[in-house]
């Protein structure tokens, strides 16, 4: 019994010095990282850690359900997608084509009102948010200077990085996204509870606007400068100028690096299902034109889906593209395989939402199962009599 004592003792001491240690090496946001993440046994964010995070809503208005096509689900998905489901742990998969929906399946629980994290799809709509705010005249223009926002930014380019540079992953921030190590800096990003001094501690060390590099925390600058131009937390920014006029059926939700005054994780991170998310790409099918009122400019749009650098024609601005089958789409993509696939071409919207990404390789930009989501998707749309 002494032993037992004594072993409690000296074990209660050590945990105690370890969470001293970590305030004094500030790496304290892994207690909260070990808490919510790997205690629960995951090595990575997951699809419903938004229930561990504060949360702000993202409000709906008036819902506009989706139409069913007149042969909605009567076409069963090809053994290539069912293997693919099983495989990577789909929780959502739709193909809405001329605004109906024709298919739609659900997994592991997954209703189409679930809940779900959207990851980096958030990304996209961040930059909806910059090109709303240009359009109100709170922006200038994509040129317009990060420091004119945060002067106090630092780093040799701070003064040349433009709200243009931060969209199209070109902000020569100091950054890495290590998401599987607890020391990278994407990691304390998502677990510390002042993201605002995370982001402005970093540096503008390369000259920006030369080249494109996929750095999340671009994004969460990004963020930051439509909340100071706007006044408004980019949660209701974006229920306002999006969630509602697009009649989304549910109400979502943005996680807080805290509450409840905290600011939105705004490079991932909104909880929604598949219906909903997949308004977007009916948005930017439209060319930004929802019921007959312009949510976003034309000419914006075509720029978010118009590669910036010609040697990374996979990115735009907040938008991957590809051409598949001579077929040429536009798509939002997030961490575990998360995408709001669009092809203008044939009026149509992929989504998938899950748990495991498929591979992707130095030699494509473009995991492998996207191509698996669209081609199956083709091979059940040719089924239709």
């Amino acid at each position: 019994m002494k032993f037992i004592k004594k072993f409690f003792k000296w074990l209660a001491l050590f945990l105690v010095s370890v969470i001293i240690l970590m305030y004094i090496f500030d790496v304290d946001y892994l207690l909260r990282a070990v808490r919510t993440i790997y205690f629960r046994g995951y090595t990575t964010a997951f699809l419903e850690d938004y229930t561990h995070f504060p949360n702000r809503e993202i409000k709906k208005g008036t819902a506009q359900p989706w139409n069913l096509s007149k042969d909605y689900n009567t076409i069963p998905v090809t053994e290539a997608l069912e293997k693919t489901h099983k495989e990577l742990k789909t929780a959502s998969y739709l193909i809405i084509q001329n605004d109906s929906l024709f298919h739609e399946s659900y997994f592991d629980g997954y209703t189409k009102d679930s809940k779900s994290n959207s990851f980096s799809m958030a990304k996209s709509i961040i930059t909806m948010a910059l090109g709303k705010a240009i359009m109100e005249g709170k922006i200038k223009d994509l040129n317009q200077k990060v420091t004119d926002f945060f002067p106090e930014l630092k780093g040799e380019f701070a003064k040349d990085v433009t709200v243009g540079d931060l969209s199209s992953m070109a902000s020569g921030l100091s950054w890495d996204e290590k998401y599987y190590s607890p020391f990278s800096i994407v990691t304390r990003a998502y677990f510390d509870d002042d993201l605002k001094k995370v982001i402005l501690g970093l540096e503008i060390n390369e000259k920006p606007g030369q080249s494109f590099k996929y750095l999340s925390g671009a994004t969460q600058l990004l963020a930051m400068c439509i909340e100071k131009a706007t006044g408004e937390y980019v949660s209701d920014y974006v229920s306002k100028h999006f969630w509602q006029p697009m009649g989304a059926e549910n109400e979502a939700l943005w996680q807080l690096d805290h509450a409840p005054d905290g600011i939105e994780k705004a490079y991932c991170c909104i909880a929604s299902n598949a219906r909903d998310f997949a308004r977007f790409g009916k948005l930017y099918l439209n060319n930004g034109s929802w019921n007959g009122k312009q949510l976003l400019d034309s000419s914006f749009i075509q720029k978010c889906i118009t590669p910036r650098f010609p040697e990374s024609p996979q990115y735009g601005y907040g938008f991957w593209m590809q051409t598949i089958n001579n077929k040429k789409l536009f798509y939002m993509r997030g961490h575990l395989g998360q995408f709001v696939i669009t092809i203008p071409e044939d009026n149509l919207i992929i989504v998938r939402l899950g748990h495991i990404k498929g591979l992707q390789t130095e030699t494509d930009p473009h995991s492998d199962d996207l191509y698996i989501y669209v081609n199956e998707a083709y091979k059940m749309l040719a089924q239709r009599k």
